[in-house]
């Protein structure tokens, strides 16, 4: 059985954004708010690469590959924000997003509002990297073309 190529890229998504934010938290630098922000790289990647899986396969439908890449970045959001709440559950709940949540607008937040405002920005950023990803790929067919 072959798993959807979305489901695939969304999971490519989720590790890369776990590992570097472990990464990120080995070497101390979890607090730093601006390598936070790279974890849309790893959103650019899984979005890219269902197009392009889409671009190989014939599929160039505008519609196809904008609900393919959106099934793809929300499948990787929701996993990611899933890993992150089972993540701060284990290192101590609400003490631990407290230490969080001092960098970001909200303070005194809760576990479950904390991963709901992160869910949200992730799916509003996911949108931009979406559209960005499909101008480019419409522009690359039609110059090939």
């Amino acid at each position: 059985m072959k798993l959807p190529k979305e489901l695939i890229n969304g999971i490519l998504i989720a590790l890369g954004i776990a590992g570097f934010f472990l990464i990120m938290e080995l070497l101390g630098l979890s607090n730093n708010y601006y390598l936070r922000v790279l974890n849309v790289l790893f959103v650019f990647y899984g979005v890219n690469r269902t197009i392009r899986q889409n671009i190989i396969e014939g599929k160039s439908g505008h519609l196809t590959n904008l609900l393919s890449a959106g099934f793809t970045a929300l499948i990787g959001v929701s996993i990611s924000i899933a890993g992150l709440l089972f993540y701060i559950y284990n290192k101590g709940g609400t003490a631990y997003i407290n230490n969080l949540s001092e960098q970001f607008l909200f303070g005194g937040a809760t576990v479950n509002e904390y991963c709901f405002g992160l869910l949200f920005e992730g799916l509003a950023s996911s949108m931009i990297v979406i559209f960005i990803t499909l101008q480019f790929w419409q522009s690359k067919t039609q110059l090939d073309e």
